[in-house]
């Protein structure tokens, strides 16, 4: 294990080219057996620590939510195929993917824009920001994009000195 591991830190060889030189053996070698079993023990010490910390479970969990309000965000703006892409040829398939992309990288851009607009609003009327708040904050929130229906472009609103739309006041805040 020590050879193989100079041997991918070195850079003589290449971690695709280990896996698949020990997957060509028609029975499983002993450094593929090794291997195995290290990454178990790596796992079952990691559920330990998963299960015993709980503030680790905690920020693993908060993360994890992260990630699936990312994929929803994804899933309700990939509205027009059922989730599928019908194109045949692969080059049509990859625009067809580059544009949920683009567009889901459009929306994460504009929320994180108007959110740091929000805290430095809040800010400036005197809230106390604590750091610790934001890791419960995610870009990918999607419940004020309108994908369907009827679209108003009101122009008769300023917009402040960084070019964005005022934000709006709520009462109950």
């Amino acid at each position: 294990m020590e050879r193989t591991a100079a041997s991918l830190i070195s850079g003589s060889v290449t971690p695709s080219t280990l896996i698949s030189k020990l997957q060509s053996y028609p029975r499983q070698n002993n450094l593929m057996h090794v291997l195995q079993a290290y990454g178990q023990l790596i796992k079952t010490i990691f559920i330990c620590k998963y299960l015993l910390d709980k503030p680790m479970r905690k920020r693993i969990n908060a993360q994890l939510n992260k990630g699936e309000q990312l994929h929803g965000l994804r899933v309700y703006l990939w509205f027009g195929g059922d989730g599928f892409i019908r194109k045949k040829q692969e080059d049509e398939q990859q625009v067809t993917a580059k544009c949920l992309n683009l567009l889901t990288n459009i929306v994460i851009i504009w929320n994180t824009i108007y959110i740091q607009e929000v805290v430095n609003q809040l800010y400036s009327e005197g809230y106390e920001i604590n750091d610790l708040d934001f890791e419960h904050i995610s870009p990918a929130p999607f419940e004020h994009i309108n994908r369907l229906g009827k679209y108003s472009f009101n122009t008769n609103f300023e917009l402040n000195n960084k070019g964005l739309r005022p934000l709006r006041k709520l009462n109950n805040f």
